[in-house]
């Protein structure tokens, strides 16, 4: 159980650190990227830990890999767009 846990950790932790290379003037802070990535890791490992039970550890780390990547998505912001407004209006 240890090794789940700083697995999905770890894998929270370098998901996060993919995200602020690629998606970097979308997201807020580092710190707050990296803790919600491996917040997020560490209840996907309790979530798939307690619907599929002990004995699953290459499907529970990927199942909290998935929700890590769900709550970094919501960090992100919508590009920064101008509102023209047509002639009409």
């Amino acid at each position: 159980m240890i090794l789940e846990i700083l697995g999905s950790v770890v894998l929270g932790l370098a998901l996060s650190w993919a995200a602020l290379r690629s998606l970097s003037p979308r997201l807020p802070s580092p710190r707050a990227v990296f803790g919600t990535g491996a917040l997020g890791a560490l209840f996907g490992l309790y979530l798939m830990h307690s619907v599929l039970g002990s004995g699953h550890a290459a499907a529970t780390l990927i199942g909290a890999v998935l929700i890590s990547a769900v709550t970094v998505s919501l960090l992100i912001r919508p590009r920064s767009r101008r509102i023209s407004r047509s002639a009409a209006a």
